[in-house]
């Protein structure tokens, strides 16, 4: 019997280990590739499983938010049943979904430690770092932007840049260096060493500088928001941390100030068509508000709504809200389930935050609070969780919430 336990023992080490580095190695490839994050994904699940048949134990953890996080997943599969074409959906839901949901437990399961804690956000700044020297690449060599209509050449004619890096449009890249600006800037706040918070407020510098090349101007006012409000709640120095680049991009370039004031400008074309996007989704959610039109189905149903464009062949493939476009698939009460998830997740890390004494902890969780919150605000412009890298990087970060949350070290 000895012998059996030790052996027991012994493997489920070895494979504790391979789990976590699964993770790490997932998350690090999540900005750069999906498919090679999907199959580091992959692999820690089967581990995982392989887990629980060698040791003869359920590793399975209780979250406080499993029903409602059942509760969106019933929903959003309800959604398939009124969907134009029930095939695509269901296939686009059980991978979409399915990636969501299994690197959420995946990681609740499997990370248990403050250490564990701190590889996996430094897998994701150094990932980002390679992520954001790409995005400086693309604006020295150049790039051709102009057969993605990213630009209204009318109205911007001397905007003929803007970066995009691995993740295939300047608005989702400006998501995900706001969100590695929190992180960073979370961490440096909270770092004792001198030396440890001179590189990371230099990361947040970086990605900052990389964040105003996307000239994304709904992820440029969601860092401003971030700042405010985090400066309210926490220390006004997170203010200035968070808009010292972008301030001296805004006065020292006149394609930035430009850009940022041309929100204010009634007659510009993005913001005419997102209100455009906005008024069709409104009339998709007071047509079908509870299930919604399908899972992944707006672009198909889209045409029928296109009050604006008057174009059959347009392929719209998002709302250009967040919050719009999930009530739009999957009905009001999916969109009040994600919002729920959402909303007690961010309350358990408000939690954290006013009762740990731990400086790492404080550096993570409020790293990844501003990081969710630049998230959130973001969908009121946008919809770049449309977008299945940050869309599991959401998860990932909710995840560890949940991880300090239960933790034994929880409040030390």
């Amino acid at each position: 019997m000895h012998i059996a336990y030790s052996f027991n023992s012994q493997t489920q080490y070895r494979l504790d280990y391979l789990i976590e580095h699964c993770i790490l190695a997932m998350v690090f490839c999540l900005p750069l590739s999906l498919d090679a994050a999907t199959l580091f994904l992959g692999m820690g699940t089967a581990l995982w499983v392989g887990k629980m048949i060698v040791t003869r134990k359920l590793w399975f953890k209780r979250t406080p938010f499993d029903e409602l996080i059942l509760l969106f997943v019933i929903l959003s599969a309800a959604s398939i049943a009124v969907s134009p074409d029930r095939n695509f959906s269901f296939y686009n839901y059980y991978h979409l979904m399915g990636r969501y949901i299994v690197s959420y437990y995946l990681v609740v399961n499997n990370l248990h430690s403050l250490r564990q804690l701190q590889r996996l956000v430094w897998s994701v700044l150094i990932s980002a770092v390679l992520v954001a020297f790409y995005g400086f690449h693309q604006y020295i060599q150049g790039v051709d932007i102009s057969t993605f209509h990213w630009v209204d050449g009318e109205q911007f004619p001397d905007l003929k840049i803007r970066v995009f890096s691995t993740l295939q449009n300047p608005n989702l890249l400006a998501g995900f260096l706001v969100v590695v600006m929190s992180l960073a800037v979370g961490l440096g706040l909270h770092t004792e060493s001198m030396p440890g918070k001179l590189l990371l407020f230099a990361l947040a510098a970086v990605f900052g500088a990389c964040l105003v090349l996307t000239y994304s101007r709904g992820a440029w006012l969601s860092v401003l928001a971030v700042a405010a409000i985090c400066a309210h709640l926490y220390n006004r120095k997170v203010l200035w941390l968070f808009l010292i680049i972008p301030l001296i991009a805004f006065f020292g370039h006149d394609a930035v100030m430009e850009r940022l004031l041309s929100v204010l400008n009634p007659t510009d074309t993005s913001s005419t068509l997102r209100i455009a996007l906005w008024e069709s989704t409104l009339a998709m959610i007071m047509d079908k508000p509870l299930l919604g039109i399908g899972w992944g189905a707006y672009w198909q149903v889209y045409p029928e709504y296109d009050f604006f464009l008057n174009n059959p062949d347009a392929r719209i493939v998002h709302a250009h809200n967040m919050y719009l476009h999930i009530a739009a698939e999957i009905g009001i009460p999916g969109l009040l389930a994600f919002l729920a998830i959402i909303f007690g997740h961010a309350k358990k890390a408000v939690d954290i935050l006013s009762k740990t004494s731990n400086r790492m902890i404080a550096g993570i969780i409020f790293g990844v609070m501003a990081a969710v919150l630049g998230l959130v605000l973001n969908g009121f412009t946008d919809y770049i969780m449309f977008n299945v890298q940050l869309s599991m990087l959401f998860w990932l970060l909710n995840a560890i919430i949940i991880v300090v949350w239960e933790g034994n070290y929880r409040y030390n």
